[in-house]
């Protein structure tokens, strides 16, 4: 490219020499029609003039339009340069991991639907309208808006946005053939019908790279879009995640620290769903197995889970709002009605989020963790050790997180022996206004599958 810039260059330089000669050629002939020792007739003369600095102008003319040609060329070779040389480690501040500023540059422009699942709930406007609101671009975020059943009202309520969203209609709305014992369960089947029929309109028919999946009784947060762009190229790269979630599990407004930690995510062994993204090779790998009912428990098992981590955050980008459903409102009014929706918006795009690869989280944070004072549950109830701001309750067996879980106000279910928010077999949450660690011993082995 170098060489061929420096030809045009010299040969623009031969073609301006070759004109100046060609103009002092013309200056210094005889003005046509007369010979050698005629006299000067003015009026030729004036003419004869005014012709050669027309000449003159065309010339100069041509020889600008050639270099401003020459300038645009030379522009691009450089921006060709500059493309081609990766850009300086940032030092200091929250600089990114290496690698972490070509990553998010390959998912910039990366088109990330938001699936909504729909089915006979007309307040999913309230869903709707919080999404597009705080939608930063229809043409990188496109909602779907799967919905199943058929419900009419809610059909016009999701007509109702025009081209803002696309509506799709899940056309098998069969009763499930289901075992007699599981009769009362036939919604779990047909929710897990409706899931596998809608991933495949994002993954298959319409081939996105990724996808957020929400379901039409939660509402987002401001930062819900900014959350999950950049945590797309850490899904990307690291094998050892699967998904990323805007949930959190221990999210009561009293067990997190939305004014001090608004921006800090974690690692959790446990599924949260809830609004959570996925990629299209994981559900290239999960479609053909996919249960026919409970999928959601079924993602949480073992042979599902193969040791990968999701992210979660502190303070949850999503709440749900609909008490009424299959489960019959379980968990709601005790737990889920009291999960804070962040209200700040956190900029993640910006933050080095390099901290969450399993290379760097699996010491910095069992490390932190081993390294808080011990304390009994007693003990902290007491509010004993008041100057201590992070503090860790040990626990050794099934029946002793359970009962330390209530006790300390966190969820105490298992699936396949993970608890909710639980990585490495570590719950972390705020208790009366500091850092709880509920931990195994330091040489933990693994989950036990019996512990559900």
């Amino acid at each position: 490219m170098l060489r061929r810039c420096n030809l045009i260059v010299w040969g623009v330089l031969l073609f301006i020499a070759w004109n100046l000669l060609l103009l002092f050629f013309l200056l210094g002939r005889p003005p046509a029609g007369m010979g050698g020792g005629g006299s000067l007739d003015p009026e030729q003369l004036t003419r004869e003039v005014v012709r050669v600095a027309e000449e003159v102008e065309l010339e100069l003319e041509d020889q600008k339009k050639l270099l401003q040609q020459i300038q645009r060329h030379r522009g691009l070779w450089q921006r060709g340069r500059k493309q081609q040389t990766p850009p300086p480690p940032r030092l200091g501040g929250t600089a990114s991991a290496p690698g972490s500023h070509s990553a998010a540059a390959q998912v910039k422009d990366v088109v990330l639907p938001v699936l909504v699942i729909g089915c006979d709930r007309p307040t999913i406007r309230r869903c709707l309208d919080k999404l597009l609101s705080y939608r930063p671009s229809k043409e990188l975020f496109p909602i779907l808006v799967s919905q199943d059943c058929g419900h009419e009202e809610t059909a016009r309520v999701i007509a109702s946005y025009g081209d803002q969203v696309l509506h799709l209609r899940q056309p098998d709305l069969s009763e499930p053939r289901v075992a007699p014992e599981h009769r009362k369960f036939r919604g779990y089947y047909k929710i897990s019908r409706h899931y596998r029929w809608a991933l495949n309109q994002v993954f298959r028919a319409r081939r996105y790279q990724a996808a957020v999946v929400v379901e039409d009784d939660l509402e987002v947060a401001p930062d819900f879009f900014e959350y999950f762009r950049a945590l797309l190229p850490l899904l990307l790269d690291d094998p050892t995640l699967w998904c990323a979630s805007a949930w959190n599990d221990n999210g009561k407004e009293q067990m997190v620290d939305a004014a001090s930690e608004p921006e800090a995510l974690y690692r959790t062994d446990f599924f949260p769903g809830l609004g959570w993204m996925l990629l299209r090779s994981t559900w290239e790998e999960l479609e053909p197995k996919w249960p026919a009912a409970f999928w959601d428990d079924w993602m949480r098992s073992p042979a599902q889970r193969r040791g990968r981590a999701c992210v979660r955050p502190e303070v949850s980008r999503t709440v749900t709002f609909g008490r009424k459903g299959v489960s019959n409102g379980q968990f709601f009014d005790q737990h889920l009605r009291f999960i804070k929706l962040s209200q700040r918006f956190v900029p993640f795009a910006s933050l080095d989020l390099s901290y969450l690869r399993r290379e760097r989280y699996d010491v910095d944070f069992p490390r932190r963790v081993y390294a808080a004072p011990a304390l009994r549950v007693e003990e902290l109830q007491r509010n004993e050790r008041p100057e201590l701001g992070r503090v860790r309750v040990q626990y050794s067996t099934r029946d002793t997180f359970k009962a330390f879980a209530r006790a300390l106000g966190a969820m105490d279910d298992l699936k396949s022996g993970v608890p909710r928010a639980g990585y490495r077999g570590v719950v972390t949450f705020m208790f009366r206004g500091r850092r709880v660690y509920l931990a195994p011993p330091k040489d933990w082995s693994g989950y036990d599958p019996a512990w559900s």
